[in-house]
């Protein structure tokens, strides 16, 4: 579920291979049981978050002669930031007291930690999101002078320091504390599962089932990518996964290394709208407009599929348009001899799917989640060399019995449970790497975190001038007045703001950016609130894969050996759907399941699927046989026709698809 930027992937030790160990137990614990308060728990994890990044991104790094000297300081600044979030645990009380009253040390606390967050932020992922986010803060500073409308009434330094640093509208705000508690548990959750074996269950079912078929390989890599992302939503961090498995087969089978990587890159994105475990920005809106999780989960789940199937089809016509054959059957995998040997793995993935749909938050179903996985850890390493068949059995009946226990004592009954597991390993002597891998899951997982926690935090400083300013309002009645006369000027200007946002900030900003800003005005304009929001979050994510920064794409681009733009100029290739269907889903919100009945999301369905078809088709320029140019330019005008949802324009776009594919058949015929 990191969002876009991950941290140097070396193994962590030493001192900050406990630190990382420490945070996500801290973690772990306040999820669990809920010793302090939500403020509290905010503040710990940010000065958690500080410690990590300065002590992993030390000044003078990349200086030999001042590397000692580096390294020195950025502890200095990281243990700063984390001993100051202790104020707000041991000063609890009084900040409380005083809210809005600032003492000395309170100014010296909030002004040196916005400072650092500002920093880190910028060590973690460049000077863009830092940048925006000063010109906010500026705003609230000085925007009493500028003229007209955009002027305010003046805040005094006092106010926007409270606002910033103590109370819950600035870096401990929203974001913050969605990232303290749900997203912290997801990323535990995918890197428990990923060092117990998940990627190589996927890659070898994606292997076995598609790996044979035309542009096999090609297909395995949208497959794994995409049901990687179901466990951790995370866009670069599936390209740096499983993009060193598929990028490579795909080159070696004939895709060009920039397609090749655009397809990693595409399929990868995707992860982030992917059910059940979907991106950080999915909860951070279920809690920015008060919706359950499976309500964000439900109208994602169609367009998900869709923008899978979109790369899928596009695939399939390259490999059609290039000749390119898949894999010899005998040398793919087994799929279900995959499931047989890892199906375990499975069952922590089913218990949070169906534990979310069955109403219970996400904080709750993530920690049983991740005790589950945890728990299947350690009884596998338990049951290690026992090969007495009823009496595994018999163990994982009492293991499973003793799990229920759950629901009659708490979640302590699982810290119970994999103790015991843990101490019967010791005494069988069986089980270390077991115990390795739990360790070092902890430490991946909680440097995973660091780029969601800080863009999060520092995001907090946008929420808090929007709030105390009321600009978004003022902002909000210049799109409307664009909008009045048309909602697809409204829709086309929120697009290109989310473009342009994403070319210098991560999808968890640029969403809350974004949304802040036009979701309101799309809401006044008659799109319903869900899709308003899924609107800004698919072009979000869109802006990862768009020239010419695209994070994912720059991502894949040592591992497929070309550059960052020409992979990205092939992921929008292969995507071109995905900038087509958000519009789709306001002009008819069936497709999200937010209107009409099953027919009409049936109608919709299959509208789309149509026209992915023929986009496809004209921006790959292959069919049943080579498109030339000006079939190529029929193809996407027609399939264009099916979102405008304007009168007769869905006949007539129908009428020209079905001519133009009878004349496609024909062609190709007679060409044979």
């Amino acid at each position: 579920m990191s969002d876009d930027h991950e941290p140097q992937t070396k193994t962590l030790s030493g001192a900050i291979f406990w630190v990382a160990l420490l945070f996500s137990s801290f973690q772990l614990i306040t999820a669990a049981f809920s010793p302090l308060s939500s403020q509290v728990v905010r503040a710990v994890h940010v000065g958690f978050v500080l410690l990590l990044i300065f002590a992993l991104y030390p000044p003078f790094a990349d200086s030999t002669r001042h590397a000692g000297k580096g390294q020195l300081l950025g502890w200095l600044l990281g243990l700063t930031g984390f001993v100051f979030s202790l104020y707000h645990w041991v000063f609890e009380a009084d900040l409380t007291q005083r809210a809005g009253e600032l003492i000395p040390m309170d100014w010296v606390i909030g002004v040196v930690t916005v400072a650092l967050v500002f920093e880190a932020a910028r060590r973690v992922m460049g000077w863009g999101l830092p940048i925006i986010c000063a010109v906010f803060l500026l705003y609230g500073l000085f925007g009493q002078h500028l003229p007209g409308a955009l002027a305010h009434r003046g805040f005094g330094v006092d106010q926007i320091v409270s606002t910033l640093g103590f109370g819950t509208e600035g870096i401990y705000g929203t974001p913050t504390y969605v990232s303290s508690s749900y997203i912290f548990l997801f990323i535990l959750f995918g890197a428990f599962l990923e060092q117990a074996g998940m990627i190589n269950l996927f890659n070898d079912f994606a292997m076995g089932m598609v790996g044979h078929t035309r542009g096999g390989p090609a297909k395995v890599a949208v497959i794994s990518s995409g049901l990687m992302g179901t466990i951790n939503g995370s866009g670069v961090a599936n390209v740096v996964t499983t993009g060193q498995f598929t990028i490579p087969l795909m080159k070696r089978f004939g895709y060009s290394p920039a397609f090749a990587g655009g397809v990693e890159a595409t399929s990868s994105m995707g992860g982030q709208i992917m059910p059940p475990v979907m991106g950080a920005v999915a909860f951070i809106m279920a809690e920015t407009i008060n919706v359950p999780y499976v309500a964000i989960v439900k109208a994602a789940l169609i367009p998900a599929i869709l923008y899978f199937i979109t790369a899928f089809w596009m695939v399939h016509l390259e490999a059609g348009r290039k000749g390119l054959n898949g894999l010899p059957k005998d040398q793919c995998p087994n799929p279900w001899t995959a499931v047989r040997l890892r199906w375990y793995l499975l069952l922590p993935l089913m218990g949070l799917v169906l534990l979310l749909f069955s109403g219970y938050t996400p904080l709750f179903s993530g920690t049983v989640g991740l005790a589950l996985t945890v728990v299947l850890i350690f009884g596998a390493a338990v049951m290690t060399g026992v090969s007495n068949l009823a009496l595994r059995g018999l163990f994982w009946a009492l293991l499973g019995l003793a799990c229920a226990g759950f629901f009659q004592f708490g979640v302590g009954t699982f810290f119970v449970v994999v103790a015991l597991l843990v101490a019967f390993t010791l005494i069988r002597r069986v089980g270390a790497d077991a115990r390795t891998l739990a360790i070092q899951a902890m430490v991946d997982g909680a440097r995973h975190a660091l780029p969601v926690a800080i863009a999060c935090a520092l995001v907090g400083v946008i929420i808090g001038m929007i709030n105390l300013t009321g600009v978004a309002a003022e902002l909000g009645g210049r799109i409307i007045a664009v909008g009045e006369d048309s909602l697809f000027l409204a829709l086309l200007l929120t697009m290109v703001i989310c473009l342009v946002l994403g070319m210098g900030i991560p999808t968890i900003p640029n969403y809350i950016i974004t949304s802040s800003l036009a979701a309101p005005v799309l809401l006044k304009l008659g799109v319903p609130l869900l899709v308003s929001h899924m609107f800004v979050f698919y072009f979000g994510i869109m802006a990862d894969l768009t020239p010419p920064v695209a994070l994912a794409a720059f991502a894949a681009a040592p591992i497929a050996g070309v550059s960052g733009l020409a992979i990205s100029i092939q992921a929008l290739r292969v995507a071109i759907a995905g900038f087509i269907v958000p519009f789709m889903a306001v002009y008819s919100p069936a497709l999200m399941l937010q209107s009409g009945d099953w027919l009409d999301t049936t109608w919709i369905v299959l509208k789309a699927l149509v026209a992915i078809a023929m986009w496809g088709a004209g921006a790959i320029g292959f069919l049943i046989t080579p498109l030339n140019w000006t079939e190529r330019v029929v193809a996407i005008l027609a399939a264009s026709l099916l979102v405008a949802a304007l009168p007769f324009t869905d006949e007539l776009g129908l009428g020209l698809i079905a001519v133009f594919v009878v004349w496609h058949v024909w062609r190709s015929r007679a060409s044979k």
